[in-house]
């Protein structure tokens, strides 16, 4: 009986894909690793990142939106493609956000100097790593958060639903916040 169970299971472990999360292009289709692009830069300080945008969006008075995760995230790189190939959500970002990609690695394994700066940034950002990835937080023009969007009330079966997403953007533009 035992050797039966194991061989169920292998049978069954087998049959999974193997990226469980799978990969999906704009069209729909399964990508390979290799055609996936990478919107994040992984070699840049996030906090510095973050202090230059806010920056420049206070000087021509708009908010920013940091879209936290990485390139190792299938939901990070859906969603940047989703924004990129959809005109008028990526009308309503330019219109009222700098919006930047920031690269948050969550393992353990890194340097010391590694996961402080993790740490940095996710108190930097309250802590937004608590509700999964892709995560979007919304900053005023000082750099103050003012909002914390978890990504899974704005995805629909393998992707995401523009009408909630655009609920979403068009709901924390600086005209919308200071009426």
């Amino acid at each position: 009986m035992k050797k039966y169970f194991i061989a169920m299971m292998a049978a069954m472990l087998l049959s999974l894909p193997a990226d469980a999360q799978g990969f999906l292009g704009p069209d729909g289709s399964q990508q390979p690793e290799i055609e996936r692009k990478k919107v994040y830069d992984e070699t840049i300080n996030p906090i510095g990142q973050i202090d230059l945008a806010v920056a420049k969006a206070k000087s021509v008075g708009k908010f920013v939106i940091c879209q936290v995760g990485g390139n190792w995230c299938p939901w990070c790189l859906r969603f940047a493609d989703f924004i990129a190939n959809d005109t008028t959500i990526s009308k309503v970002i330019s219109e009222n956000f700098e919006y930047i990609h920031v690269n948050y690695n969550p393992r353990r394994s890194g340097s010391e100097a590694q996961k402080q700066q993790a740490a940095a940034l996710m108190k930097r950002l309250d802590n937004c790593g608590r509700f999964g990835f892709p995560v979007f937080v919304v900053l005023d023009e000082d750099g103050k958060v003012i909002h914390i969007q978890d990504s899974s009330f704005l995805e629909e079966g393998q992707g995401y639903n523009q009408e909630k997403v655009l609920r979403f953007f068009r709901n924390w533009t600086p005209k919308a916040v200071k009426l």
